[in-house]
């Protein structure tokens, strides 16, 4: 039996049904992963929704899910860093983590530290990925540096600052009051309320902006920053055509890499970087996940546990 998350139409919560379908065969490159848990993205209910429908074509039915951990149940024909009975993590860079079954190619895995279990595991994937590729590759992030950090209690954001915080940069978050002593917790030198400040009336010269949330907040944050600084947005592809005169800005999709996961799992299993598990759900309770997601959450990471 292989049960797989899947929508056969746009629409709400209701959208969302497990289906049966066939266990996959790994290519020469990959393996497949007997899947324990997945980790909860807006990307699920933004696919579901059909709101990006018109920048990625996607043929329905459609399994959701963008992220896993479990362990290696066979292995293609050239995969050798890889065996059967590997606990592995991962970010697919695609959809289709929610199924029993996954085959994803070997080098997206790295092998899940004894230290961490699979909802553990199955959290850090594609936050800490983005999160990484945000500040030091596209942000350029470097010691001494003022980096703000918009929705910083989420699963990006928690690593975001952590990252950030040990790189040696000043960190200023914004986030909810409620949020507030968690994201301090996490390092963060400065906490603005964003339901009841204006960050623009505290900060100038910031020279990276990490923008989780899109929309009235990224084209606010322009006025904070320094000349010559960058905000990189996950949020909002539209900031490519929204770059003011003498400022840069740069749209940042994840990418799976399993050597650069290898080295942030490391980090947390020795608990120099903390994850945060808001809640786990069995996959019946999936699509509510999904929903609220969608609808707002508190601090850290949902997941979906399979087994």
């Amino acid at each position: 039996m292989n049960r797989t998350l899947r929508i056969h139409n746009y629409g709400g919560a209701d959208a969302v049904h497990i289906d049966q379908t066939p266990v996959p065969q790994p290519g020469r490159d990959e393996v497949v992963v007997r899947v324990h848990a997945a980790g909860v993205n807006g990307l699920d209910w933004k696919i579901r929704d059909g709101a990006l429908k018109e920048v990625f074509a996607l043929p329905l039915p459609i399994t959701l899910g963008v992220e896993l951990a479990g362990v290696v149940a066979a292995v293609g024909a050239d995969v050798a860093h890889l065996k059967v009975g590997d606990r592995v993590m991962g970010a697919l860079g695609a959809l289709g983590a929610y199924s029993d079954h996954v085959a994803i190619a070997a080098g997206k895995l790295a092998r899940s530290p004894d230290a961490l279990d699979d909802v553990q595991a199955a959290a850090i994937p594609v936050a800490a990925l983005t999160a990484w590729q945000a500040l030091f590759e596209a942000g350029e992030l470097r010691s001494g540096q003022t980096v703000l950090i918009h929705g910083a209690s989420g699963g990006v954001g928690g690593f975001a600052v952590q990252f950030a915080k040990r790189a040696g940069a000043r960190v200023i978050a914004t986030a909810s009051a409620v949020n507030a002593e968690y994201v301090r917790s996490l390092g963060a030198d400065q906490v603005i309320d964003y339901r009841s400040a204006d960050f623009r009336e505290q900060l100038r010269d910031v020279a990276l902006v990490l923008d989780l949330v899109g929309g009235e907040t990224l084209m606010k944050s322009w006025q904070a920053l320094a000349d010559g600084g960058i905000i990189v947005s996950t949020a909002a592809p539209e900031i490519m055509g929204q770059i003011p005169a003498g400022k840069r800005g740069a749209w940042l999709m994840m990418r799976p890499d399993g050597a650069q996961l290898a080295g942030i799992a490391a980090l947390v299993a020795s608990g120099d970087v903390q994850i945060k598990v808001s809640e786990i759900v069995e996959l019946d309770d999936a699509g509510a996940a999904i929903e609220r997601n969608k609808t707002g959450h508190g601090a850290g990471k949902a997941v979906i546990k399979f087994q």
